[in-house]
């Protein structure tokens, strides 16, 4: 039962990821305006988060004033990165949004040397090497390709994993929130701080035309299912890192990724060269090898205090291959 429970769960996730990629790149196609869609994204997401806790589906976190502060610049990152995410998916095909963001490693790798200065090993370093080189082939073969889509997708790399690692950072010092939990408030915190400023530069005025027009479309009903999707496949993925090891969930996120882009290329019936899916398949290889570099025993360069943490984790994942090999 806990195999099927796992397996719908990755079905869920990638089903999620492909429901919110295509319906919002249809929404953004008829309603250009990536602030105010963005925004629509956490209000969702927020009315989600608030009936999760009122019903009791998950505890409620311990919110404080003091942790509030803490969070607030994450809020603000947290914006920014999926505001970028949709500029750029305004701006160019899906695939190559996705084909872009593959570099996520290699702003990672950058990220954690800034925040926490932890220097990478050499087999992590080695993988980033086809990450880039793919990115770089497929980008120069992109059909839509333009400056706005690419800069705006390698901004929210920039921004994500600034997130990411600063949310690390941010759980490590004890706040009593666990990542669906923190995930939930960045929500309603983003909204909070999007929505007026979506409607300040955007200035989108919701009338009862504008709500028809988008309905006899279709897109109203495709921009609930989008944010919907949205909130649910980040929620998901928490749940899938809960059961299995980072390994196989960063396994899993490189397969997302493949699936998102397919999927994206065929419901848009995008024409793909040759150089284009070289590079991509290029850098979702790059992908899979820096997940399993990551999990690699090495002295890390950072000194003794990334050397001890290596030797932990090469000491806990030999314990469980012996005891799953017993």
């Amino acid at each position: 039962m806990e195999t099927v429970k796992l397996a719908l769960l990755f079905g869920a996730w990638y089903l999620s990821n492909i429901y919110f990629n295509i319906f919002n790149k249809q929404l953004l196609k008829v309603f250009p305006h990536p602030l105010t869609c963005t925004a629509v994204h956490f209000m969702v997401g927020s009315i989600l988060a608030i009936t999760m806790w009122t019903l009791n589906l998950h505890e409620r976190p311990n919110i404080k004033i003091e942790s509030l502060k803490s969070v607030s610049p994450l809020a603000g990152i947290n914006v920014l990165g999926n505001v970028l995410t949709n500029v750029s998916l305004r701006a160019v095909a899906v695939s190559f949004t996705h084909t872009v963001k593959a570099l996520e490693p290699f702003f990672s790798v950058i990220m954690s040397f800034i925040f926490l200065g932890t220097v990478p090993t050499l087999p992590v370093a080695a993988s980033l090497v086809p990450i880039v080189t793919g990115v770089a082939l497929a980008s120069t073969s992109e059909l839509t390709f333009n400056w706005t889509g690419f800069l705006a997708a390698l901004g929210s790399n920039v921004t994500f994993q600034s997130r990411n690692v600063l949310s690390k950072k941010f759980m490590l010092k004890g706040a009593g929130m666990d990542n669906i939990n923190l995930f939930s408030i960045l929500t309603i915190m983003s909204f909070l701080i999007l929505a007026p400023i979506a409607i300040a530069v955007e200035g989108v005025v919701v009338t009862p035309s504008l709500v028809e027009s988008l309905r006899a479309e279709g897109m109203l009903l495709k921009a609930i299912i989008a944010s919907v999707s949205f909130h649910m496949y980040q929620q998901i993925s928490y749940l899938i890192l809960q059961r299995v090891t980072p390994v196989t969930h960063s396994v899993g996120n490189c397969v997302k990724r493949v699936v998102v882009i397919v999927a994206s290329v065929i419901a848009f019936n995008a024409t793909v060269s040759m150089q284009n899916a070289f590079g991509t398949a290029l850098a979702l290889f790059g992908v899979f090898l820096y997940s399993q570099a990551k999990r690699m025993p090495g002295k890390s360069a950072a000194g003794e205090g990334g050397a001890a943490d290596n030797a932990k984790e090469a000491a806990a994942w030999i314990a469980a291959w012996r005891a799953k090999h017993a």
